[in-house]
This record gives C-alpha cells, structure tokens and sequence, in this order.
C-alpha cells in the first residue's frame, strides 16, 4: 500500500472519503491518459467494494483509456431512501468526480439491480442538450451521437445494466420469488414499503405524491429532467438479464421485454462466453409500428405496456445469461454482477468457489470485451 493506494496486478485502488473506490492504472503514464470515466453503480444495501472485480477487469484491459469509481453515495441503507433522491446523489456525485479529474472526456455507467434505474435517473439530471452554435458547426468529423448531448458535460458513450428492474416489480412474474401467484404479488405490493421504504414503492409502481408513478415518468422527458433524451445520447445501450434463477428480478422487465418477446435459448453461444446464451440487438422502435404493439394474449398491463413502449423509443443490445449448470445458480441475482466479495461467500468449499469465479470471469470479459471494441471504433 502506498498514499492509500492498493496494488493489485498492475491496477491501482484507492478508497475516496465517503467509502467510494477509484480503480485506475499503476503505470502514472496510462493513468495521466485516461479520460473516459466509467462509473459503476451498485443495487440495493450493496456498497462500492461489490464491483471490485469488474472495475478492476476495465483497468487491466483498457490502462490508458479508463478511470472507473465505484459509487459511495447511496450505500447499505441508503438504498432505501428511494429511485429519485438516490439518483440526485449519484448525479451530485459524477459533477464532483469532473471537478476532480477535469481531463475526463467520455462518461460510461456499469449498474447493478435498482442501480440500473437510479443511473437512469441521475443521467436524466446531468443531461445537456447540444448548443445551438454546436450543431451550426456540425461537420464530417463530428459524430451524430455528440450533438446529441452531454452527461455532466462529458461524451455519453455505454449505458450498461445488469438484472436491472426497468419495468418494475410489480407484474406477474416480475420477483420470481413470489413464484407468480397473483395473491402474493398484489400482497407484495401493498406491504413492499415497510422493508424497502420509498425504493420499494417506486419499483412497485407506486403513485408518487399523487403524481404518476416514478418508473412511468422516466420513459418522457420533462421541462428539469430529459430521461429519455439522455438514454439516448448514448452510443450503447446494454441489459444483461438472468434467464432463470434470478428470485430478485424477473427477466422480462431485466430485459425490456414483453411475454411473448422473450427469445428461446440455447445451452451457450460459445465456448468463450460459456454464460451468454442469447444476444440481439433491438432497434429503436416507434410506438406506432405495428410491431410494437402488445398481442392480446400478453399478461402487460396498462402501465407495464407503457414502460415497454417508452424504452424501446432507443436501441438496446440485449444480452440474456444463463447459470443453469452453475452449482451457485440460485445466486444469479449476485453472480451477474462482474464480481463481488460477497457472492465468493456464498459457499465455502473451494470448488465451488471456484465454479463461482468462472461464471463470473464468463460475465465479465463479455462486458469488458464488448466496451473494448466501442472504445477502439471511438479512437
């Protein structure tokens, strides 16, 4: 350890103030380089350290090009406070980390769980639309993305979430756990805020102070917050989703989906990514096209439709993951994540610790190659 700073096979980690992590290169040329900011984000009573092992990933395949944080703001209780104030903070938190390092240019978001949503939150209060004399001077050399925004004044570059709640926890199926009995569900809903406080009422779809429901008012834009036109100034947008064995979030609304979109999949698509059993990329879809239109044999109701609809205003490469064959399947709300102390705990015998950190390692070198060959076409 030196400064505070933790050595770890080339990559450096240090631990900010408020319990946050900055992760960076060793080698003080690689890391004086940096300029893409990627900042990952939690899920629910999670903490900065859950996203060691995939912040730790960027760095050593992309030295000279990232410096990642692991958000601190929103930590262990916190994550109960609720999507909006969660999403303040992180906001609040990116503005300082551009006053920190002002030779940030790109900005990339990596979420977990309710992370996902709160990242879209906060990307909707850092979100500047393009100035008038910007797009006067729009020239070859200008890319079409960048006119259309900035995140905290950066280049938005990769949205990326893992068994995120886009659509909420409310509909059929949507928290397996409550294995889908439409009594446990509605019960669930009506008594979800007496554990997860506000956080709870905003993923059941809840009215918010008599105003629609959070989750429906981030698929619009409004006068203050542009939800929809900062998800788009994104070059990519990604959803990994569990296929099965996730109790914690369903893969219909991880993946965007409606009943009768979700694809069927095979046992692996190779032997590389041995965990990734289904890719596609979805265009952006306008909600007029005939294809957009739920069939009526879909369980969607009203609300759930419109979340559906207004997502898919933007592309989305979706990324669907299966640990099937995994001895610690029934962690697969955990072991998604790119890597977290906790989940090598979830078993003490060493062969199994061992199945867990391949299921990760497959995870992870699917994201982390996936933005590598982004950041490569952005150079």
């Amino acid at each position: 350890m030196a400064n505070g700073k933790v050595e770890n096979g080339g990559v450096f980690s240090s631990e900010t103030f408020n319990g946050g992590k900055d992760v960076f290169s060793s080698k003080a040329s690689d890391a004086s380089t940096a300029d893409h900011l990627v900042m990952m984000v939690h899920g629910i009573l999670g903490s900065a350290s859950d996203w060691k092992f995939g912040a730790e990933q960027f760095v050593r395949n992309l030295p000279d090009k990232v410096f990642v944080h692991c958000s601190e703001r929103n930590m262990a209780k916190l994550t109960l406070d609720g999507v909006d104030i969660m999403g303040e903070r992180l906001a609040e938190e990116v503005l300082d980390l551009t006053k920190r390092k002002p030779g940030l240019k790109k900005i990339s978001f990596v979420a977990h769980s309710v992370g996902g949503v709160v990242a879209r939150y906060a990307i909707g209060k850092l979100y500047r639309p393009p100035r008038a004399e910007n797009v006067e001077k729009f020239s070859d050399d200008t890319s079409e993305e960048w006119l259309k925004g900035t995140i905290a004044g950066l280049e938005p570059i990769n949205f990326i979430t893992v068994a995120s709640p886009h659509l909420g926890s409310r509909g059929n199926k949507q928290v397996p756990f409550l294995f889908g009995v439409t009594a446990f569900e509605k019960a669930a809903g009506l008594c979800v805020h007496w554990i997860f406080k506000r956080t709870g009422r905003h993923l059941f779809l809840n009215e918010d102070e008599g105003k629609p429901p959070l989750l429906r008012r981030m698929v619009e834009d409004d006068v203050e917050l542009r939800f929809m036109s900062a998800l788009g100034s994104f070059k990519r947008r990604v959803a990994y989703s569990n296929v099965g064995y996730d109790h914690i979030v369903g893969w219909r609304t991880s993946s965007i989906r409606r009943n009768n979109e979700l694809p069927k999949w095979e046992d692996s698509l190779n032997e590389k990514y041995p965990h990734i059993v289904y890719q596609e990329h979805c265009k952006a879809c306008d909600s007029e096209q005939g294809e957009c239109v739920v069939k009526e044999d879909d369980c969607l109701d009203k609300l759930e439709e419109e979340l559906v609809t207004g997502l898919s205003r933007v592309s989305w490469e979706k990324i669907d993951v299966s640990f099937h064959s995994s001895r610690n399947r029934f962690a697969a709300h955990s072991v998604i994540q790119f890597g977290t102390n906790r989940c090598l705990m979830v078993t003490e015998s060493s062969v199994r610790k061992a199945d867990l950190r391949s299921s990760l390692i497959s995870v992870a070198h699917h994201g982390v190659d996936s933005v590598i060959y982004l950041n490569k076409s952005c150079n």
